[in-house]
């Protein structure tokens, strides 16, 4: 991720997951260590998103370590309003999805993966040689 690839191609794959699964509202794509990449998101302060995510993920990370329960998968926090569901996006991103209570949490589980794997395509190919 050195800066020179547009948000835009990132924004549309994170839009494409509010169109996919039902009660998804808003996105945020930032670098593991909490910086804002791309977001799409109105109701939502995106780099506060960004860098709470990426405690949550450490800290759920941490958690997995040590109870031995294997590699983090996801963090997903419930409320009293909705979820709020953190993912890994290869080692140097990640992804926060806010959705309403009735979020289809499987169609998310179903769909996550190729849009997960879509944006690290994206961002991979930012590299600089």
């Amino acid at each position: 991720m050195n800066g020179t690839t547009s948000a835009e191609p990132l924004v549309k794959i994170l839009s494409s997951l509010r169109d996919r699964v039902m009660g998804v509202h808003e996105s945020v794509l930032s670098t593991a260590d909490g910086l804002l990449v791309a977001a799409d998101a109105d109701s939502v302060h995106p780099e506060s998103v960004a860098a709470l995510a990426a405690a949550s993920l450490g800290v759920g990370r941490r958690l997995a370590d040590q109870t031995g329960s294997g590699s983090l998968r996801e963090v997903v926090t419930r409320c009293a309003g909705g979820h709020v569901v953190v993912l890994p996006v290869g080692e140097r991103a990640l992804l926060t999805v806010k959705g309403d209570e009735g979020m289809d949490i499987t169609a998310f589980q179903r769909e996550s993966p190729a849009v997960v794997e879509e944006l690290n395509r994206v961002l991979e190919a930012d590299v600089t040689p």
